[in-house]
């Protein structure tokens, strides 16, 4: 068999993906690599770029979808990134006997903090509605998974957990001695991350030795972006506080860091939690959504969303105890080595997508 004819006998998948692929968060990141590990494993992945305006499109921008995907041939095998997905309901009934619809929810949309109760229950009610389109859902947690079932009466068996992977890493050696102790976040400036709550709590430790750095992208939401910066100029803490925008170069902070402390509201994974344990960091967190699967009590201290006190004196325990952190270090080191690999995962989702009829 030529080389040509076992490419055309690969088994075919069509990705499409709201917006600029290359945008670094965790969701966009998940989808970079599932298309590159799926190529390695010898699928013919065809990546296409669905309007920008996804979770909230306009009437054009949905025109537009619906002329892509009228245009894939019958019977194509089509993920579509939940970011789209569960806005277009129309499209996707219209689509769902000719296309083999599969959905790649990250988090229900109708959990994004910062939304008005009636866009999320418009948001609940639409994706409800889309999921019913699909031959099979691919999550990347067992609670997005059990919030399916549960919220939105998806059988158990049309979904499929495909954790996000885990690159191998050396333990991050920290920051110089003598010098602070460095906290990183890491995390779009979104009010889902929360980093607030980080710098309110970082405020009531501004007697200790620290230095914090948020990186993540600073366009996705400008209004609390501009108010991030905004509250740590209001504390004082502009000379300790380093808000540095999207990095191409994360594994560089993650080795200088000594503390990951992200205080996010809800994860559908937490991808940022993995990479910090696969770098033996220990966590200061908030048990929100997918958290707790990832980070163990072992790796760190998690309390509940937006318990400013709480996570201040987690934070002042690390910061205090040496010995406290080390145990805490240790701990994550261990449990980021039981991650999966991006293959491992990756061939997860593969066998799935292989079995949609």
């Amino acid at each position: 068999m030529s080389h040509a004819d076992r490419k055309t006998d690969a088994p075919h998948l069509v990705f499409a993906i709201p917006g600029d692929i290359e945008i670094r968060s965790g969701g966009y990141g998940y989808d970079r690599r599932v298309i590159e590990e799926l190529r390695k494993l010898g699928w013919r992945v065809d990546h296409v770029r669905l309007p920008d305006g996804f979770p909230a499109p306009s009437r054009n921008e949905l025109e537009t979808a619906a002329r892509q995907f009228a245009c894939l041939p019958d019977e194509s095998l089509v993920l579509v990134d939940g970011l789209a997905f569960g806005a277009m309901p129309e499209i996707a009934r219209q689509e769902a006997i000719r296309l083999k619809l599969i959905a790649l929810v990250h988090h229900p949309l109708a959990l994004e903090t910062g939304i008005s109760e009636r866009q999320a229950q418009n948001l609940r009610k639409s994706e409800a509605t889309a999921l019913v389109s699909t031959r099979g859902i691919i999550v990347t947690s067992p609670e997005t998974a059990r919030t399916l079932i549960s919220d939105f009466r998806v059988r158990p068996d049309a979904i499929c957990v495909a954790i996000p992977g885990t690159e191998p890493a050396s333990p991050a050696r920290g920051g110089i001695d003598g010098e602070p102790p460095l906290i990183l976040a890491v995390g779009s400036l979104t009010q889902r991350k929360d980093h607030a709550t980080l710098v309110a709590a970082l405020a009531r430790l501004r007697d200790r030795p620290w230095h914090c750095r948020i990186v993540g992208s600073d366009s996705m939401d400008p209004v609390s972006a501009s108010a991030l910066r905004r509250q740590i100029t209001d504390h004082g803490l502009d000379d300790r506080i380093a808000v540095t925008g999207a990095l191409d170069d994360v594994d560089a902070e993650y080795d200088r860091a000594d503390i990951f402390a992200l205080a996010s509201r809800y994860e559908g994974f937490g991808m940022v939690f993995a990479e910090a344990m696969s770098r033996g960091l220990p966590i200061v967190g908030c048990r929100g959504g997918a958290v707790p699967d990832v980070v163990p009590d072992s790796a760190g201290i998690l309390l509940e969303p937006g318990d400013v006190i709480g996570f201040s004196e987690a934070l002042a325990t690390l910061l205090d105890d040496r010995q406290a952190r080390r145990n805490y270090a240790a701990g994550s080191l261990v449990a980021g080595r039981k991650l999966p690999d991006w293959r491992a995962g990756t061939k997860v989702l593969a066998d799935f997508l292989k079995g949609i009829r």
